[in-house]
């Protein structure tokens, strides 16, 4: 962690507990950490970058008052990929995380610091953000439950945006039920962020009612397998998949494949992806709305010395987006996003599917200083707005420096508002798979 907050420091000497001990969806007790681009009122929020240092926002988001409502200690604020623009957690503030089950690997990102919180034992749960991959990435890498919502369910606002269209907040969580827990008290209408609207009658009264054990049993599920990757480099994760969803079936899941070739990350995001043409928008209302001293995008990138070069690349040719309306590229991919969602959600109602399957990432979490990330998924969710929520399904084999070997996750995508569903499976495929939720010994 890179803040603590007031008050919050005694926390840190004791393990924190199961959210499950709290009464009802009442967070009493639970001790949560934030990655750090939520606004925060007693913490700086910078976004990891050197132009933010010492920022304190004058109000919260909705997501963050809800869980001091609720009962939730905000302990602390989490590293993350400077400015949520890059999937291995290195910012110029809080430096490079590291994952804690192989210290020579990256923990994912850009929420890299709230997962590895919560996989060391620092906090019950941890808040993050998704505009591709950046809760399941880490989930997926550290071994622990992460929720990308459905857009709508859950408000984005006072968190430093990237992307109006694909931008989500959600939880990472040791457990299902924790998750689930969470979004209990996160998920809803909140006029701060319009697109919340959507969400009017689609909340249940407890995502926790759908955590009973049988639903995998007469489970419909699709396994995207051209995400497996074939040769060498995807090896561990693909043979980590294959043998959970044997176990699956064995189960009682009847589970078919589909090879959908277009279906691959890195070709998705190059055909669909957006947020160099919201961004500029979208980062310059936030500074307008709760910065006193930068309200320009060419003014921040003026202060942010030294900024990550990749991250000021992006800013510079997003700085260059005048009106996004106005390209026709953009424009292309969003029409082109939503025929792909309505082809993902065509297959689910043709073969009767409750959910997609498939490895959030087809190899393990990249080396520090390697090239970065490759061959993540998560984009399938980010370009759509579908649900999607990453559980893990077991580790690589063990080595010199993963003495358990690393983490690997599976990402189930389901239908809008399909979060009950969604939980009801990582609940069963937890319960099934009896992944081991012990500290990493590195740590």
């Amino acid at each position: 962690m890179i803040y603590v907050g007031d008050g919050a420091t005694a926390q840190m000497s004791r393990r924190a507990g199961s959210v499950a001990g709290a009464s009802g969806t009442r967070l009493l007790g639970s001790v949560i950490v934030v990655k750090d681009n939520y606004n925060t009122t007693d913490m700086p929020t910078t976004g990891g970058c050197t132009a933010l240092r010492g920022f304190v926002p004058r109000s919260e988001g909705a997501v963050i008052q809800r869980l001091r409502h609720a009962g939730a200690t905000v302990l602390g604020k989490a590293n993350l990929h400077e400015l949520a623009l890059g999937g291995t957690t290195i910012s110029s503030i809080g430096g490079q995380t590291r994952n804690p089950y192989d210290l020579t690997r990256t923990p994912g990102g850009s929420s890299g610091g709230s997962a590895a919180a919560v996989a060391m034992g620092f906090c019950t749960a941890a808040m993050g953000t998704d505009t591709v991959n950046s809760i399941r990435s880490p989930a997926s890498a550290c071994n622990v439950v992460g929720l990308r919502p459905t857009r709508g369910l859950v408000s984005r606002a006072g968190i430093i945006p990237v992307s109006t269209t694909q931008d989500a907040a959600g939880p990472l969580a040791r457990t299902v039920a924790d998750a689930a827990e969470i979004l209990d008290v996160i998920a809803g209408y909140d006029p701060e962020d319009p697109i919340t609207a959507a969400s009017v009658g689609m909340v249940p009264d407890s995502y926790t009612q759908y955590l009973l054990p049988g639903r995998l049993r007469r489970a419909r599920l699709g396994l995207l397998a051209g995400l497996l990757q074939a040769d060498a480099s995807g090896a561990e994760v693909t043979a980590c998949v294959s043998a959970a969803v044997d176990a699956m079936r064995d189960a009682g899941a009847d589970i078919t494949e589909f090879d959908e070739p277009d279906v691959d990350g890195d070709r998705l995001v190059q055909r669909y992806d957006v947020q160099h043409w919201e961004f500029r928008h979208a980062f310059e209302d936030y500074l307008r709305r709760y910065s006193t001293t930068i309200h320009s995008l060419i003014r921040f990138m003026e202060l942010n010395q030294p900024g990550l070069p990749a991250v000021q690349a992006f800013l510079a040719e997003a700085n260059r987006v005048e009106v996004a309306e106005e390209s026709q590229e953009y424009l292309r991919r969003i029409v082109s996003a939503r025929e792909f969602k309505l082809r993902l959600v065509n297959l689910m109602a043709k073969y009767k599917l409750d959910a997609f399957i498939y490895p959030l990432q087809s190899i393990l979490p990249a080396r520090i200083k390697g090239e970065g990330q490759l061959f993540r998924n998560g984009i399938i969710a980010s370009v759509t707005g579908l649900p999607a929520l990453t559980v893990p399904i077991g580790f690589s084999t063990p080595d010199e420096t993963a003495p358990v070997g690393v983490p690997i996750g599976l990402d189930i995508l389901g239908r809008s508002f399909s979060e009950g569903v969604l939980l009801a499976l990582g609940a069963d495929i937890e319960r099934l798979l009896r992944i081991d939720r012990r500290p990493p010994e590195t740590g």
